[in-house]
């Protein structure tokens, strides 16, 4: 016997994952050089310089029980301190050591803050389409329940009029993205202001906390000057969840971080409900030598330009043949509105031309597709004259 819940998931794979493991698979078949892989955010742009000197220093100066002993659950004191003085400074805060809980990834921080949220089986944690297709599997076999609002059309900021359709008094949190995946749009801060108002509202009407989980792994990587808003300054009760592998080209080494705030309402009891909730799903501590390369190198900023030059070839390349596309305000993806009306389809097709362009119905908009950018420009430039070719075959010219 075995459980059916996880086997379902285990059945029914990302199909991020599935396209990008399928793209290495026709790449043995057809050459690298033929297969042009926009599926999965896998930064082609290496780690800084600093990513390499860390390590090095860290090799040469540490002892093999420095290097790779464990440290606390939380991770080392004196790496959490550098990192929250380098958030401080960015953000204006005065936030402390202990407000600061390592992981291995943002990834596995939204699932110990959703399982720390879920009272009963009744929990409900809404998200805005289009939202990371992963949510659901991150949260529903903890016992909570994932509600998705409708998109905002075209603008994709919050949908408030489905938001307050959908919020209840089971609703726990509410997770937003910013930058977005899989729009690169960021929400202003008029909608988190708007959000915040009427949470606040919301959870007085309820009588308990609605959260905001703010998934934040893209927050470094935005364009044409437009920052992100410190989602905590204008809402208290907001677990901000972070992770070093975008700004740091580091996704396979997992590393990231839950920052919580002595603010929030029942703050305590969050952190500790959030804490053990990483340790009921196995964590022990993140990895030791990446929790020294994070202290380090904290304060390293990304070349977004690599993504700025990647997002303008791609987004004038397309619409100059005539797609529909969200122009990206950060992170390193595209959403492009299937010309067929079919995201599914449109990938199967795109499929055939070498093209590897990820559906959309997994992320609440069956009628878009995600490419991600993140791949060196020559790739995006050599992919116009298939982009067009699939387009033609689309309208039948």
């Amino acid at each position: 016997m075995v459980s059916e819940n996880m086997r379902m998931i285990g059945a029914h794979r990302s199909c991020i994952r599935e396209l990008f493991e399928y793209g290495m698979e026709y790449a043995k078949v057809v050459g690298r050089e033929n297969v042009f892989d926009f599926s999965i955010g896998n930064p082609s742009t290496p780690a800084p310089e600093e990513v390499r000197d860390s390590i090095l220093a860290s090799l040469e100066t540490l002892s093999s029980a420095q290097l790779n002993g464990y440290t606390c659950a939380a991770g080392d004191y004196a790496a959490r301190q550098r990192i929250v003085d380098s958030v401080n400074r960015k953000i204006g805060g005065s936030y402390k050591a202990d407000d600061l809980f390592l992981t291995c990834g943002a990834a596995p921080a939204v699932i110990a803050c959703a399982k720390g949220l879920t009272v009963d089986h009744n929990s409900q944690f809404l998200v805005n389409a289009p939202h990371f297709s992963e949510y659901r599997p991150y949260i529903e076999p903890h016992g909570g329940t994932v509600v998705s609002a409708k998109p905002d059309y075209p603008n994709f900021q919050l949908n408030f009029e489905s938001l307050g359709e959908l919020l209840n008094e089971h609703t726990q949190a509410v997770i937003i993205n910013s930058p977005n995946n899989p729009t690169g749009v960021i929400y202003s801060e008029e909608t988190i202001r708007r959000l915040a108002s009427l949470l606040a509202e919301r959870s007085k009407q309820y009588g308990h906390p609605i959260y905001i989980i703010s998934d934040e792994p893209y927050r470094e990587l935005t364009f044409d000057g437009i920052e992100v808003p410190w989602v905590p300054h204008f809402y208290a009760d907001t677990l901000v969840c972070y992770s070093y592998s975008k700004a740091l080209s580091l996704p396979g080494q997992r590393i990231g971080w839950i920052l919580f705030s002595d603010k929030m309402t029942d703050a305590a009891a969050v952190h500790q409900a959030v804490v053990g909730a990483a340790r009921s799903i196995g964590h022990v501590c993140a990895p030791t030598l990446y929790q020294r390369v994070a202290a380090d190198c904290c304060d390293v900023k990304p070349d977004v330009e690599v993504y700025r030059h990647n997002r303008d070839l791609l987004y004038n390349g397309l619409c100059e043949i005539g797609y529909d596309c969200v122009r990206p305000q950060g992170a390193f993806y595209m959403f492009v509105k299937a010309p067929c009306g079919d995201g599914d389809a449109f990938s199967e097709l795109a499929k055939k031309h070498g093209v590897l362009v990820v559906p959309a119905h997994d992320f609440g908009c069956p009628d878009y597709v995600r490419i991600s950018f993140c791949v060196e420009a020559e790739r995006i430039e050599s992919s116009m004259p298939l982009f067009r070719r699939i387009w033609e075959e689309v309208h039948g010219l």
